[in-house]
């Protein structure tokens, strides 16, 4: 992660700070997301070699997220409460898709471009993880736990 920091402060972003070793970044600059997407993507490719799709949200965009927690009644383990951050919306056959994988006592929230997802009993054999982790969705997801969105959220706030 300290080379990823230190090729995005390279390529002109501001206030870079990275969370644990997933590829979590929060940082500042005045390009649009998509821009930055795309920027982020080149930058890993030749840098490291690594074709990566990057998913973009704003400091306001992950607010509302952590703000809407739809799924915040039931969810009482955050490493078990999921948000998947899509660079796109799920068309209704996906949404059908992952409605039909929900199994047990598991629960799934499709919001524009986030799903939310309570996993009761764990990732590890769920059905519905999955499927959100599959390449099925016509979209490029990425997931975090709760406690993860809840933290970029607090880094962007310094």
């Amino acid at each position: 992660m300290p080379e990823l920091r230190e090729a995005l402060a390279e390529a002109g972003f501001e206030d870079v700070r990275t969370y644990v070793q997933s590829g979590n970044v929060v940082l500042s600059t005045s390009r649009k997301p998509a821009e930055t997407a795309r920027t982020v993507e080149r930058l890993i490719s030749k840098r490291f070699g690594l074709d990566i799709a990057v998913v973009v949200r704003t400091r306001a965009e992950l607010a509302r997220v952590v703000k809407r927690n739809p799924l915040g009644k039931v969810a009482a383990d955050p490493k078990r409460y999921q948000v998947s951050f899509l660079d796109g919306r799920l068309d209704a056959a996906a949404t059908k898709r992952l409605e039909a994988a929900v199994a047990g006592d598991e629960q799934l929230v499709v919001d524009g471009r986030e799903i939310y997802a309570w996993h009761d009993a764990g990732v590890a054999r769920s059905k519905l993880w999955a499927a959100l982790a599959g390449k099925g969705l016509g979209v490029t997801p990425t997931a975090r736990n709760w406690t993860t969105v809840t933290t970029l959220l607090e880094l962007a706030d310094r």
